[in-house]
């Protein structure tokens, strides 16, 4: 067994989280289907790398994502931190704290109400529950109603998700769901590294979160690395940090994958010289510290994602949405990680181009440049394969997901790329074999007008499966299996009940197109906190961090610009 620990830490990880579960999720039930898809059903993916099995004190078996989410209080909605399989502890009631004797006011609020979609999950469990074993046919048995149900369901999550857990279709186990109790901050104001300090060694939060960690880990037989999302537009930057830097001395020879996300809502125009120098402070010690401590480090959030994919139409201002792409992209990059192994003679119909985390992290960034902070790259849906020979495929229509890179052609003759391709399609629709993708990319690799030093292909047949939750981001260009096509049947934007699966391309790229996204950070380093006079000095030292901890910081985004082959940026004084 190769397994994956996920570590989801803020609230736009979490979102990207939840949507990632119910793209697993749905895997799973279209694979167990009696009648499904044979895509599904032999898709070539061990969901064992992503999952745990466990038993229930009823002695019910349970299937649950091998996962740790930290988040604020409240961040959980109607959803108890114990999850929903298993009894939850009682909440322990500090009325009863023998050492004070003073008079004590105990303030409860009102349970969160589980929307629709949550109630309807609910309801068709216990369907199946009351019909297990039985003949008899479950009340939603009729399609005209369920389609309706469905409808009604969608339109639900369309207006009234707060948090990350209203559509989440997925059970978790106790010890997977954990916040950060004590804080005297709100959201608004965990905004910088700096509301986060101390927080993940205060009240034995690090404690807590390193128990529930060793809890999974030792649960593994051989685990190949972590898979780690950070909200890093706040205070979660801070908590990452310091979770990240336990669990480079814990496991000292376990790869860390980090995603470092943020919302479209993070981009709005700040006014005032202090709020920008605010701002840009965060994001150079933020990125500083969040890359020392991890192998392979993947910045992902734009101010808008309308430009990602002419098929799409995102609502930017709804976390819901945006975070469903960002998902989108960490699904299909992730696949050669659990894509079933065989032995070296034997050849997978369904999958080519398995990798482990250790490989793919050592393909991007222990190269000779060892350039650990790479690019991120999707299409969304995929093309079809090229009718002709001299027609381009996949290169073009790729787009970045991460911010602040060179928008021009990526000429890096230095750079190294994989790339994963899966669910592909024909120009008619009919699903592409994996001889017939392999051929088509490296023809387009060939007519591409640079190439990279190295570049990698994974292929899965198994495409993109929309859980029903799935908002609607889609143009009426796209049919039911995400074929493109001149004749919409459909107006208004598609979601999950018009367009069941898509075909997909993401591909990492460490290149010295995320040259601007690491220059600014240092510019913005050297003239907001290291020049004198500047404003975030005492920022910077009320964050904890001593001059020579800020010349390190300083000194090390200066060698990745270097080792980029950047220019000034790299050797200017800090003065």
């Amino acid at each position: 067994m190769r397994e994956i620990v996920t570590i989801q830490v803020g609230g736009f990880a979490n979102f990207i989280g939840s949507h990632f579960w119910n793209f697993q999720d749905e895997l799973i039930g279209l694979a167990d289907e009696l009648h499904g898809d044979a895509i599904f059903k032999d898709s070539g993916l061990d969901m064992d790398v992503l999952y745990r099995s466990g038993e229930t004190q009823q002695g019910f078996l349970t299937y649950t994502p091998r996962l740790l989410s930290v988040d604020l209080p409240g961040s959980l909605g109607s959803l108890r931190s114990s999850g929903s399989l298993y009894e939850g502890p009682s909440v322990h009631d500090t009325t009863e704290i023998a050492t004070w004797t003073g008079s004590v006011t105990k303030i409860v609020s009102e349970p969160h109400k589980k929307n629709l979609f949550l109630q309807s999950l609910e309801e068709e469990e216990k369907d199946i529950s009351t019909n297990s074993g039985s003949n008899s046919v479950p009340k939603n048995g009729n399609g005209d109603i369920q389609q309706e149900r469905d409808k009604d369901r969608v339109e639900c999550l369309q207006k009234c998700v707060q948090f990350w857990t209203d559509f989440a279709k997925v059970h978790y186990h106790p010890r997977s769901l954990y916040e950060l109790t004590g804080l005297w901050s709100d959201k608004q104001e965990f905004n910088n590294f700096g509301s986060g300090r101390d927080v993940f060694s205060r009240s034995l939060h690090g404690e807590e979160m390193s128990e529930r960690l060793r809890f999974f880990v030792e649960e593994c037989d051989h685990i190949q690395g972590f898979q780690f999302i950070v909200d890093d537009s706040g205070g979660f930057s801070s908590v990452a940090t310091d979770f990240l830097e336990n669990i480079s001395d814990e496991y000292t020879s376990t790869p860390v994958l980090l995603y470092a996300a943020r919302g479209p809502g993070n981009y709005t125009s700040i006014l005032g010289q202090h709020a920008r120098a605010l701002r840009a402070l965060h994001d150079s010690v933020s990125f500083s510290r969040l890359s020392s401590f991890c192998k392979l480090m993947v910045p992902i959030g734009l101010p808008s994602l309308s430009k990602v994919s002419a098929h799409l139409c995102v609502d930017d201002e709804m976390p819901f949405h945006s975070s469903a792409v960002y998902a989108a992209g960490l699904h299909s990059i992730s696949l050669p990680f659990r894509m079933s192994t065989l032995g070296p003679a034997t050849h997978s119909e369904s999958t080519f181009g398995a990798l482990d985390v250790a490989t793919f992290t050592q393909l991007l960034a222990d190269q000779a440049r060892q350039n650990m902070v790479s690019v991120l790259d999707i299409a969304m849906p995929a093309p079809p394969l090229p009718g002709e020979q001299n027609q381009r495929f996949v290169q073009r229509s790729l787009h970045p997901l991460t911010p602040d890179v060179k928008e021009e052609a990526d000429d890096d003759a230095h750079g190294i790329q994989s790339t994963v391709i899966h669910g592909a399609l024909h120009q008619g629709g009919t699903r592409a074999s994996i001889t017939e993708v392999k051929e088509a990319f490296c023809l387009d690799y060939q007519n591409s007008e640079s190439l990279p030093l190295f570049s990698n292909i994974s292929i899965a047949l198994c495409p993109l499966p929309l859980p029903l939750p799935f908002p609607r981001l889609f143009q009426n260009t796209l049919g039911q299996h995400g074929e493109i096509t001149m004749n919409p049947t459909a107006s208004g934007a598609l979601g999950s009940l018009d367009v069941f699966s898509i075909p997909m391309a993401a591909r990492l790229r460490s290149s010295n197109a995320i040259l601007p996204f690491i220059e600014k950070r240092l510019l913005d380093f050297r003239r907001y906190g290291m020049a004198r006079g500047s404003l975030g000095i005492q920022l910077l030292q009320s964050w904890g961090f001593q001059r020579d901890e800020l010349e390190d910081m300083a000194e090390s985004q200066a060698k990745m610009v270097q080792l980029l082959g950047g220019g000034s940026e790299g050797s200017s004084d800090s003065d």
